[in-house]
This record gives C-alpha cells, structure tokens and sequence, in this order.
C-alpha cells in the first residue's frame, strides 16, 4: 500500500514539474517574442525619425532656394521671366506640402499626426513666418507676371528675406528636437531590453533550482531503481530456467497423454463462437479433416448438412456454460450418414477464457440396427392402416351427410328468421331519432352480414349442383358464387370438357379440395385474380388453380404444423391421398401460388 501511495505521489511530483517546466518555456518563449516586437517597433519609429530628420533639414535648404531665386527674379531684368517664374512656384508648391506633412502628419511619408508638446509648440511659433514668406513670394511672383511698380517687390523681398532668417532659426531648433526625441527612445529602448534580459535570465534560474535540478536528483534515483530491477529480473531468469525443465518434463507427460487421445478418442477443442482450436488424429480422419479446413467453423467440418449445422451451432451458443450431450447426425463430404453420441464439456482455461471440449463415439452401426427394427414395425402396421381408411371413409360419408342436412335447416330456417329479423328492425320507430336512426342502420348492416355469412356456409357445407349435376357444375358454381361474395375476379375453364361422373366419395373430396385452395388464395394469399382449370386424360383428371398474391415459404408453413396454414395443407395432403392422387404445390414470394390436384379417374361412372 505504501509502495503503491509512493507511486502515485512520484507521479504527481513528474507532472507538476513538467507543468512549471512547460511554463518556463513558454514565458521565456513570450519575453523573446516581445522584445523582437518592441525592437520593431522602435526600429519602425526610428526610420521614421530619421525621415523627418531629413525633410526637415530639407526644408531650410528649400527657403534658402526660394529666398535666392526671388533675389534673382528681382535683380535681374528679363523681360518675361515665365520658367524662373515657374520653376519658383513648384520649389514653393514643395515647401509647402513638405511644411504641411511635417506639421500636421502624412500617411504616405509615415509621417505621424500626433507630436510632443515641445514640437508643437515649435510648429505654432514657426507657422506665421512661414506663412507670410509664402503670401509675399506669390504676391511677387504676381507682380512680375503683371509687371507692376518694382517699388512694391522691394518691400516684399525686404519681408521675405526677415522671416526667412526667423524660418531658419525657428527650423533648427525644430531638428534639434526631433534629434533629442530620437535620442530619448533609443534611451527607452535600452532600459526596456535591460529589464526583459534580467526577467529572461531570472526565469532560467529559477527553471535551473525548480526544474532541471530536482528532475536530475529523479533521474538519479530511477537509474538506481533499474540496477535494482536488472539484479531482480537475473534472480527471475534462474528461477525461469528451473521452471522451465520442470515444464519440459510435464510438457513430455502430457504429449504421452495427448498420443492416447488422439489415436483412441475422437475429441476435438473448439471456443465458445465454434471456431476449430484442435482436432484429434482419429477424429481428423473421420471428418475429412484437413488444414485447408481450418478457416471453417467446428459445425461446418462436422456435416454438410445446412440444417444440422445450425442446430449444433445453437446447442454451442445456448450450453457452452451448462455442457450438453446427445445424439446427432451428420453427413460428410462423402455423402454419408454418421450417428454421432456427443458430449460437450466446458473448460475454463483462465479467467474469462472458455473452451469447449466435444468427446464423441460412433453410433452409427447401432442406428442401423434401430432402423431395422422400425422398418419391420412399419410393414406390420400398414394392415392396419388400410383397415382405417376404410373406417375413415365411412366416416367422411357419415359427416357430408350429417353438413347436407345442416345446410338444409340453416337455409329453409334460420334464413328466413333472420330475414323476418330485419324487416322488424327496420319497423322500430324511438322518440330520440337520432340515436335510433343509427343504431337502427348498425343493425340493418350486421342483419345483412348475418345473412350474407348463413349464405355461404349454406353453400360450403353442400352445395346441390354436386349431387345433381356432378364435380363440373358444383365447380363453375362455387366459383361464381365465391366471386359474388368476395369481390375477386375467380374464373373457370372446363378445358378439355370433361363432363363425366365419378364415385360420390371422390368428387366430394375433389369439391372440398378445390374449395380449400381458393379458400386459402382468397383468405391468406391476398390475390385478385383466381383461375381454376379442369382437364383430364384416359386415366387422369388434373384440376389447377392459379392466383395472384403474395405467395409463400412451403418450408416454413411445413415446420408450422401447429398453425392455421400449416394444418390446412396437412389436411389437404390427407383428403388427396384418401382418394390415391397426389398434389404440388410451386408458390413464389410476391409472385403467386399454383396448386395442382392430380387424380386417377379408372373409376368413371357412365
């Protein structure tokens, strides 16, 4: 426990000292930075300074040039002066824009807007003789290009050159300020990179005592722990060798053991999800086992067979915690059929990690024998079963019999009171009309229902045409009829005209066989369209009936003996073979469902 508190305490220490060494780094990281962006900065200013620096000595030299090309002009009689004329006026137009960036800031000279109070002070100080300089020298320019009384031009160069020396004057102290301002940011600038060294150099010290040194007394100790760990980890290795002749000896037991039950036992290991993990020599050779096969799971090398596979993959999923044992079958590449007595053990091999040991023994000659018996047992029985199909026949003839009479009852009685039933309902007059006038048309409608179903059950259990008029006519008749009520278009062809007569018996499974095809087309196929053909040769008749729905699965509905669909097959399987014909049945899903009755007629009655 201590040990492991020790851990987690060496954990905290290696963390928090990587956090002050990563703070270290990014505050010097950061110093760096701003120094190199604060030296831009005053470099940037300096340029600028210098720049200004310049335009401003410029400028004096400028009002000296003016000064002396206004001397000329006025000294000098030329009668039109037009380019000395000119060339004054764009060394002014210069002055002056220089003046005007100087004073008041350019964007395009970088100059800046904002000035100390000592420049600004200079500026307005400097500003009247700069502006009366400019006026007079227009004014004298003007006075040349009109040529008026050169008296006026005496007074204006005597102005311009008084504030000229004013200029002069006022503009070197302007540059001598500029030149002290620049001094004084390169003094700042100095402190500044002093104070952000000291700050640099202070951060590396202490990373020195608060980072690098304790991490270095760490270090120190975790080489320590690995010398002591190397002279474990020998003792380990001496202790590994001794374990290790002790395993080779079990290893040579165990292959002793493993020989015996691989030539004597046909076992198998397999994991929880059916995959191979070994197979034994004897079982190998049973099931065709090779390595090829390895990629296959342990139901799939066993048998062929879809359905037994799943079965013993279900059997694996549901007892590979509980085991299991029984009997199976299985069929091997070669076509045969092996029995197979199966026992499937769990075995825990580690925590969490499950094996399945399957130990078998070969039944097959046993079952053989069991066959047999079953075989004899059969052949026996069959006496006996062709005695109850003559009872079951009397039984059958018995029960038509018994349905003819209740349709009769049904129809001459029941009918005729439900039709009485509704022509009462129809006659009942109540004081709220509202509700009695619906109640009143429920009624109507389930009387009419009522009516409608006694109907069709009168037609179901015995219909007179098949007494009357034989198979044909009680056919087209139940097709018509069936149509009427249900709405479906169902149609009959008499294809090649039969029209003979057969045993009663016959015809009255005939009629209930195709009464129970277009039964389940209508009720569970869901079509629209029902075709039933009748044709026939010497020997047989031949009765199919075709629709449009939904079809069906025949295997599926086959493995649900137990439901609705399932037995009405079973039952319709057991009327064909009462009578010795055989039906087919080809349904395809979303496609339709054909049903084919096919039956001896050897018995015509003429």
């Amino acid at each position: 426990m201590k040990k492991g508190n020790q851990e987690v305490a060496e954990k905290i220490t290696f963390k928090n000292l990587r956090r002050l060494y990563f703070f270290a780094l990014w505050t010097i990281a950061i110093t760096i930075i701003l120094s190199q962006l604060l030296i831009q900065y005053n470099l940037k200013q300096q340029l600028s300074d210098s720049k200004i620096i310049n335009i401003s000595g410029k400028q004096r030299m400028l009002s000296q040039r003016i000064t002396k090309e206004v001397l000329i002009l006025n000294f000098v009689s030329d009668a039109s002066p037009k380019k000395e004329i000119a060339h004054v006026r764009n060394v002014l137009s210069l002055w002056k824009i220089n003046q005007d960036a100087l004073e008041n800031g350019s964007d395009s000279l970088a100059f800046p807007k904002e000035k100390s109070e000592a420049l600004s002070k200079l500026y307005a100080e400097i500003k009247p003789s700069f502006n009366t300089i400019v006026e007079s020298v227009n004014l004298f320019l003007l006075n040349l290009e009109q040529k008026n009384d050169s008296s006026d031009n005496q007074k204006l160069v005597q102005k311009i050159l008084k504030n000229e020396g004013i200029f002069l004057s006022k503009m070197n102290e302007i540059v001598s300020q500029y030149d002290k301002e620049a001094h004084e940011k390169v003094t700042e600038q100095r402190k500044t990179e002093y104070w952000i060294f000291g700050f640099t150099l202070l951060v590396l010290i202490l990373e020195f005592f608060f980072i690098f040194r304790p991490t270095n007394k760490k270090i120190e100790k975790l080489i320590a722990k690995l010398l002591s760990s190397q002279k474990k980890a020998l003792k380990l290795a001496y202790d590994t060798e001794i374990i290790s002749e002790i395993k080779e000896n079990s290893v040579k037991e165990l292959k002793s053991l493993n020989y015996a039950m691989e030539n004597t036992l046909l076992y198998c290991r397999i994991a929880p999800d059916g995959s191979i993990i070994h197979v034994g020599e004897k079982f190998a050779k049973l099931l065709n086992y090779t390595k090829f096969s390895s990629n296959k799971t342990f139901s799939q090398v066993l048998t062929i067979d879809e359905k037994e596979q799943l079965n013993i993959d279900r059997i694996i999923f549901e007892k590979q915690r509980s085991g299991w044992q029984g009997e199976i079958k299985i069929v091997n590449r070669e076509d045969q059929t092996i029995w197979l007595d199966l026992s499937m053990v769990p075995v825990m091999i580690k925590k969490d990690e499950l094996e399945l040991l399957i130990v078998c023994f070969n039944i097959t000659e046993r079952k053989k024998a069991q066959r047999e018996v079953e075989r004899l047992n059969i052949e026996n029985s069959t006496e006996k079963i062709n005695q109850q199909k003559i009872i079951s026949s009397k039984i059958v003839e018995n029960q038509e019999n018994e349905q003819n009479r209740i349709a009769k009852e049904i129809h001459d009685g029941i009918g005729q009171m439900l039709t009485g039933l509704k022509f009462s309902l129809e006659s009942i007059n109540l004081d709220d009309k509202e509700k009695s006038a619906q109640k009143i048309e429920y009624l109507k409608k389930l009387s009419l229902d009522i009516i409608k179903g006694v109907r069709t059950a009168t037609f179901n259990l015995m219909p007179p045409e098949l007494s009357d008029h034989g198979i044909v006519s009680s056919i087209s008749k139940l097709t018509q009829e069936l149509s009427k009520l249900t709405g479906k278009e169902i149609l009959f062809y008499n294809k090649t005209d039969f029209d003979q007569r057969l045993d009663s018996l016959i015809e009255i499974n005939i009629y209930r066989l195709t009464q129970e095809a277009i039964n389940n087309a209508i009720k569970y196929a869901e079509s629209t369209h029902i075709i039933v053909q009748l044709s026939h040769s010497e020997t047989l008749l031949s009765i199919i009936i075709d629709d449009n729905g939904k079809g069906f699965d025949k295997t599926s509905v086959d493995k649900k003996r137990n439901s609705e669909s399932g037995m009405g097959l079973l039952f319709m399987n057991e009327r064909i073979q009462y009578i010795n014909g055989r039906v087919f049945i080809n349904s395809i899903l979303g496609e339709g469902t054909r049903i084919t009755f096919n039956i001896p007629i050897s018995k015509i009655e003429n």
